[in-house]
């Protein structure tokens, strides 16, 4: 391995230890936004821009780096700027980050990878560069595997980068806006009687609704099998 690659892999390996070894998790989850609600909102509000900025920087700090988290960040999004600026924010953080996961794997894995399994990935790597759009496109939209698992393992084929980038940022609209715009009523509820308003209920219909598409994709592809 050579000394840029070796550098690469420290660098990823002491983030990721630091992250756990100083529980930075904890921040990242859906008690600590309640808890920190006030303050976030009183943060953003007074320094919108800076507000942005650094949400955008985290985001793509946990998806760059796979850590978990970033549905809450989502949720986050959508609580602090709103449905449609938290879906702007996301998406621009998210396909940042899944885009530097994406190199990192291609970077460190994808050649060791074709010397290892090359005559078993080759008709794989032809589909794939032939319909590449469209499989990433249906693989965020249809959320059959982990986000970060489709970020490493598209760096492993022959993908164009432009590719990547454009049928990442388009298909994690819908996902993204859902728990955007779930994230935003969250920051509604002040009492128990608001869960029943009609902005919270719609908010995890959705969210159902949206769990649901893997099990219907499955279905109806079994179909037509």
């Amino acid at each position: 391995m050579s000394a840029g690659k070796i550098a690469v892999v420290l660098a990823i390996g002491v983030a990721v230890a630091a992250f756990f070894y100083f529980d930075l998790g904890r921040f990242l989850s859906l008690q600590a936004l309640k808890e920190n609600r006030d303050d976030l909102l009183s943060f953003t509000e007074t320094h919108s821009a800076v507000a942005a900025v650094l949400f955008v920087l985290v985001y793509v700090a946990v998806t760059g780096l796979s850590l978990p988290g970033a549905v809450i960040l989502t949720l986050a999004g959508g609580f602090l700027f709103g449905a449609v600026w938290g879906t702007l924010f996301v998406n621009l953080g998210a396909t940042t980050g899944a885009t530097l996961a994406f190199l990192a794997s291609r970077y460190l894995l994808r050649d060791w990878v074709e010397r290892k399994f090359g005559k078993w990935l080759g008709s794989v790597q032809q589909g794939f560069e032939k319909n590449a759009f469209s499989y990433l496109m249906t693989l965020r939209l249809i959320p059959l595997f982990p986000f970060f698992v489709v970020n490493l393992v598209s760096g492993l084929t022959r993908m164009n980068v432009g590719t990547y980038v454009a049928a990442t940022a388009l298909g994690i609209i819908p996902g993204s806006f859902v728990y955007a715009y779930a994230g935003r009523q969250l920051g509604t509820i002040n009492s128990l009687k608001d869960i029943a308003s009609p902005g919270v209920i719609g908010a995890f219909v959705l969210l159902g609704l949206l769990a649901l598409v893997p099990s219907l994709y499955k279905k109806w592809s079994g179909k037509l099998a």
